[in-house]
């Protein structure tokens, strides 16, 4: 999940007697229902493009960043563009390009690892490896809210849980809070979204010869 907060990249906060507070079921019926809703909605659509702000918060150590991207999905390609980065994923291979040092980083994620996880699956991570619960009804920006909390099974991921907030009228995703372990808290808030956009193939593909000079990284064994 890093990619999505980190590149595009989801306050201090302690979860450390989660799982007694959680209900008896590990996925609360309610929470899986709309979660089921707007998986079951984002795969009906053929590419996503979409305006976020990335904010990074920590409380303890009094720091807060924010700044705005763009993704572009498409299928299992994807590319986002931060003010310092770009990224790029043909599906396959992963192209991280800085943009300040004229430098690309070339690797090829595990896909069953959440630091490396592909944005296309933020819409069905919930379907397993987490416990989840519905939180509450809540109104941001006018917009009638679910939020709902995942916590993950594997304790020795390194962050305690995700909020997720989703639209109520939409069933679309409004905003998404990664609770790291080490006080850092990444925010995806969507801005705008727009669906079934035309994209070629080449979108998602790092053309070097568009960077002159480019240094050339390969993180691949």
């Amino acid at each position: 999940m890093k990619i999505l907060f980190i590149l595009f990249a989801l306050a201090s906060l302690s979860i450390s007697g989660f799982s007694q507070k959680l209900p008896y079921e590990e996925v609360d019926p309610k929470a899986k229902d709309i979660l089921d809703k707007v998986s079951q909605k984002t795969k009906a659509f053929t590419s996503i493009e979409a305006e976020f702000a990335f904010i990074l918060e920590n409380k303890q150590s009094n720091v807060k960043d924010s700044q705005k991207g763009k993704i572009w999905i498409k299928g299992n390609k994807y590319k986002v563009d931060m003010a310092k980065a770009l990224t790029f994923f043909d599906g396959k291979t992963l192209h991280t390009y800085m943009k300040d040092a004229n430098e690309v980083n070339i690797s090829e994620p595990d896909p069953k690892d959440d630091n490396t996880m592909n944005p296309a699956k933020i819409f069905t991570i919930y379907e397993s490896g987490y416990k989840i619960r519905y939180i509450a009804e809540k109104f941001e920006d006018t917009r009638a809210l679910h939020e709902i909390d995942l916590y993950p099974k594997d304790l020795k991921k390194d962050f305690s849980k995700i909020t997720i907030k989703i639209d109520k009228t939409k069933n679309e995703l409004y905003s998404m809070q990664r609770y790291g372990k080490d006080g850092n808290v990444y925010t995806i808030k969507v801005l705008s979204m727009k669906t079934n956009q035309p994209m070629e193939d080449a979108l998602f593909i790092f053309d070097k010869t568009k960077y002159p000079k480019v240094e050339i990284i390969d993180l691949r064994d």
